[in-house]
């Protein structure tokens, strides 16, 4: 199984969004970064485990867990030049951006703060994309080990 992290601006899809769809499963679309696209096509298999993170709120937090639902597929939206998230460079035949279905788990009991991760920075989330100096991406990995240790900070808190 594999584990991620996925960023979301809340005001724009938060966890409350999530938890109001239908079956709280959503296709997680959007993403308009190559590397973050890899992931999303190459690696996210069925089953894996994300936590659901709110991006450019204060404070930014994990909020909760998502699983994916369906693997990598086309996102239809860089199809449709009514969508936001157009992108008239792709063609159906040689799609350029893909997304996955995530369905809610679990909200977090609590939130667990960017500056309550960073506090751990140089101890158990030593490495963790999410804590570089200038990381963006909106979907990287996380470890097994890593995953564990953040879920204790939300049982401890």
């Amino acid at each position: 199984m594999g584990y991620w992290l996925m960023k979301s601006e809340p005001d724009v899809f938060g966890i409350d969004h999530l938890a109001a769809r239908p079956d709280q499963t959503e296709p997680w679309d959007g993403v308009r970064n190559y590397q973050a696209r890899n992931m999303l096509r190459d690696q996210m298999k069925a089953g894996d485990l994300a936590f659901f993170y709110h991006s450019n709120c204060d404070p930014p937090a994990i909020v909760g867990v998502v699983q994916v639902v369906r693997e990598g597929y086309p996102d239809a939206t860089q199809f449709d030049p009514e969508a936001r998230y157009y992108d008239p460079k792709s063609a159906p035949d040689n799609p350029r951006w893909y997304r996955v279905d995530v369905k809610l788990k679990r909200r977090f009991r609590r939130d667990v703060t960017l500056p309550e991760l960073k506090t751990h920075a140089a101890g158990a989330l030593a490495g963790m994309p999410l804590l570089a100096r200038g990381n963006r991406l909106s979907v990287m990995p996380v470890t097994p080990a890593q995953w564990e240790f953040i879920l204790s900070l939300e049982r401890a808190g």
